[in-house]
């Protein structure tokens, strides 16, 4: 079916026919034609932030925690431009978000003219397909091709460049229905090499399953498939700090996340394993390390919808391009089919030791005196909050890490962060965007102050939309992982890693018009943190903690997953190395 229509209009169309009911944006001169039309229409709601980095970063908060598109809108120049970083951050975590940009008209192009850049040049690099639209015509088909590109294959951000004369222009509607696209991702993977790992998994005397933020990005039917998988064959299970929830944290054979702060059962894990089987990860440096030294005993299997994520960084025995939910489903009928077999004795040796690992208890921490430990107030946190229907962002810092060790994710799409990018500022947008999707759902934000402070405007937004966003601030009145890099590598020489400047959190929580709560007391947190669950409204909470405390375990740069440095537990876990526990 083909339809008259402006341009302006066939974005807001072309939008309802693909779902999309929330736009995040900030409207300028190149793009009031779409939000003319946007005023005229009661199908897509619109929500204004304070900039278009924050539009950026809702959109991927509403898409990681919906698993559907989002969508953000901006002007043309400064408006394209402040979007970058959040392309950039959706590019590396592969969230399927479409950025709309304006550009001033085809005829003025490349003449320096107000507000004009090189949109599609600029953002090149930090998307999976980026468009200029310069004929009305050609309007409908490409938005409706960059929302398929978005969420296809491997997710990622798209961009659609639309000059102004053309969102004034008439020209031919295309439904969705119409669009043919020559984008067509492989999700079956190869029979022949799903059989070899099948093969290669009923003799592993130490497998280990390390899985990602794919999992969670090929659906429910991967995250259930995989959970079956893993109490078939009772193989210990790790993931990235993207791959949270894909399987559950009370889950038996859970090991925690593994990495550069990862749990050291999970690290020496990986190391020692004999069979590791990468489902939906791309081999990360913080994952990995040292490449020479990383999993040295293993045979490598890779499961990955991106081909071009297998051998990019480790080489592997067991390559399988494929969507996750696909592969694995194919991977339980051929391991059925050949008796359910796995190593039985090897695998409970293997969890003998991974057991001892775990007996040292590496997360381990003692509040004591009168100042709040970073590790009591998100065990605190974690304990008054697991029983409510929970959506976590945060930003990035040493909070994010002990967010990610402290904090259990039973379900995917309940933990939203910057992982490849490291984008401070992203988690008080992002907890926006996952309010905006779940509005009667507890969203908490964890933060460090110094991250908090990069997108606070976005308060305003909160405000705005009566969204009861919870912004969890652990204020050391440093930069945390900086100062701990310091520390710990640069002989505690703290260049500007800490603010001579803060301001009074409670009061510019009352400044937007939101609650304030400012706790310094461990013995006053609980109630403290109750009183930010219940309160109707956007609430920011001080939580002063422990100004030097540093974020163990930790892998120094240049070492392997098996020589960590521990907090508390150093000692035992030596003794336990130096008494032999490890197998290989």
């Amino acid at each position: 079916m083909t339809k008259a229509m402006t341009g302006a209009k066939m974005v807001v169309q072309a939008l309802v026919d693909q779902g999309v009911d929330v736009v995040f944006g900030y409207p300028g001169g190149a793009v009031l034609p779409i939000y003319d039309e946007i005023f005229q229409q009661n199908h897509i709601q619109h929500v204004l932030v304070r900039h278009e980095q924050g539009a950026v970063h809702a959109a991927e908060g509403y898409a990681r925690s919906t698993g559907k598109l989002g969508v953000a809108l901006v002007t043309s120049g400064p408006g394209a431009t402040n979007a970058v970083t959040g392309l950039t951050d959706a590019l590396l975590d592969s969230i399927p978000i479409l950025v709309l940009t304006g550009q001033v008209p085809t005829f003025m192009i490349g003449s320096d003219a107000f507000q004009e850049a090189d949109t599609v040049g600029i953002t090149r690099p930090c998307t999976k397909h980026n468009w200029l639209v310069k004929d009305t015509d050609d309007l409908a088909r490409t938005i409706h091709e960059a929302c398929h590109v978005a969420t296809a294959g491997r997710p990622g951000p798209v961009l659609v460049d639309i000059p102004k004369d053309v969102q004034f222009a008439t020209g031919t509607y295309t439904t969705k229905q119409a669009r043919k696209s020559h984008y067509s991702p492989q999700v079956k993977g190869d029979i022949t090499s799903i059989t070899d790992l099948v093969k290669a998994m009923e003799t592993a005397k130490r497998p280990l399953f390390y899985t990602g933020g794919g999992v969670v990005n090929s659906g429910d039917a991967a995250t259930q498939l995989l959970r079956e998988l893993v109490a078939a064959t009772n193989f210990p299970i790790t993931s990235t700090l993207m791959g949270l929830g894909c399987y559950p944290a009370s889950g038996d054979n859970w090991l925690g996340m593994l990495g550069m702060h990862g749990l050291y059962e999970a690290n020496m894990a990986m190391h020692d394993c004999d069979l590791m089987i990468n489902i939906g990860a791309r081999f990360d440096d913080r994952i990995t390390g040292v490449i020479e030294k990383f999993s040295p005993h293993s045979k490598k299997a890779h499961i990955d919808i991106d081909p071009s994520s297998i051998n990019k960084v480790i080489q592997v025995d067991i390559p399988i391009v494929g969507d996750i939910a696909h592969v694995l489903e194919d991977l339980l009928k051929v391991w059925k089919s050949r008796g359910r077999k796995t190593n039985a004795e090897g695998v409970s040796k293997w969890w003998d030791q991974i057991n001892t690992w775990r007996s040292i208890d590496c997360l381990k921490f003692t509040q004591t005196g009168k100042i709040i430990k970073p590790q009591y107030a998100l065990s605190r946190l974690e304990e008054l909050t697991k029983k409510y229907d929970r959506y976590i962002t945060t930003e990035v810092g040493q909070h994010q890490m002990w967010a990610a060790q402290y904090l259990g994710f039973e379900n995917p799409n309940r933990w939203m962060t910057s992982g490849g990018l490291g984008t401070m500022g992203y988690g008080t947008p992002a907890s926006i965007g996952v309010q905006m999707a779940h509005r009667e759902s507890l969203v908490i934000n964890v933060a460090g102050e110094a991250s908090w402070l990069m997108n606070m405007q976005e308060m305003g937004t909160a405000m705005q939309y009566k969204l009861p966003v919870k912004q969890f601030i652990l204020n050391n009145e440093r930069l945390g992982m900086v100062r701990q890099w310091q520390e710990l590598l640069h002989g505690e020489r703290y260049s500007s890693s800490w603010s001579e400047s803060l301001p009074d959190f409670v009061k510019l929580a009352e400044a937007f018009g939101a609650k304030g709560i400012i706790c310094s007391d461990p013995d006053d947190l609980d109630d403290a943190i109750m009183e930010m669950i219940t309160y109707d409204g956007p609430v920011i909470f001080d939580c002063l903690v422990e100004k030097h405390e540093n974020c163990f375990p930790m892998i120094p740069s240049g070492k392997a997953h098996n020589d960590m440095i521990l907090g508390e537990n150093a000692d035992t876990a030596n003794a336990i190395q130096g008494a032999g526990g490890a197998l290989v």
